[in-house]
């Protein structure tokens, strides 16, 4: 099992940027939680990060035939990224969205997603640790449909 997790612009500041509102945990520090949950479950994990859109989507073009579910963090493309959106509905793949902060807690440009609709769900506010709870979802959803 080969899980995609992808991450937006300015996520590679984590632990720096707007720590009150991110955390003070860094990309790094999650990515390796992530990859020792994903080993615990039986699964693989691929990531990347990219302040640009088409970096995304072209490491989701590239990466989506070797895999079987995505995690994407798009950051500020979750609220205008049409073009990611497309490329996320294009894979077929079961994808969880997650956001660190609670997007409709915030302003309100935010509390829109244009990934939300062709995704199996949005984890938002529960810092680093809505990656994990999406690999967990993610994982039971892919083991449901017989993926190994």
């Amino acid at each position: 099992m080969r899980i995609l997790v992808l991450n937006g612009p300015n996520l590679n500041r984590l632990g720096t940027r707007e720590p009150e509102q991110y955390g003070t945990r860094t990309l790094a520090e999650i990515e390796a939680d992530l990859a020792e949950r994903a080993r615990a479950l039986g699964a693989e994990l691929a990531c990347y990060q990219s302040n640009h859109e088409g970096g995304l989507i072209d490491y989701l073009q590239r990466e989506a035939g070797q895999a079987d579910g995505v995690i994407i963090n798009p950051g500020a493309f979750g609220h205008y990224g049409l073009a990611l959106r497309d490329a996320v509905a294009d894979t077929g793949l079961p994808t969880v969205e997650v956001h660190l902060s609670n997007i409709y807690a915030r302003e309100a440009f935010r509390a829109h997603s244009v990934i939300a609709p062709v995704v199996l769900g949005l984890i938002s506010g529960l810092g680093w640790r809505g990656y994990l709870a999406a690999l967990d979802v993610l994982v039971g959803v892919l083991k449901e449909r017989g993926v190994q």
